[in-house]
């Protein structure tokens, strides 16, 4: 029923390919207009339209190891590494 069709990106002009399957996707959610951008630009505007993330340098409480968190620390409370984290969830799951 669908066949891909090569569209043109309307961001940096590139060809890319409107799969047969894509199409019947779009055709299930009720998507009216074929996509105007590839992958790569859908991502990139996604990407911008987010703001950056900020991080902030952090010791392990657990560990001691160094951990990068995306808040600000408190005085304190402890702050833990992604590995530690994990591990005290488990551990919490487990109870």
């Amino acid at each position: 029923m669908y066949e891909d069709k090569t569209l043109v990106c309307k961001d940096c002009g590139n060809e890319f390919i409107f799969t047969a399957g894509e199409q019947e996707f779009y055709a299930e959610k009720g998507f009216e207009n074929e996509p105007q951008r590839c992958k790569e630009c859908r991502i990139a505007r996604k990407r911008a339209a987010r703001p950056e993330r900020e991080y902030f340098d952090a010791v392990c409480a657990e560990c001691g190891a160094p951990a990068r968190v995306p808040f600000q620390p408190s005085e304190g409370r402890p702050v833990y590494c992604s590995e530690c984290f994990s591990k005290m969830r488990e551990a919490q799951a487990e109870e």
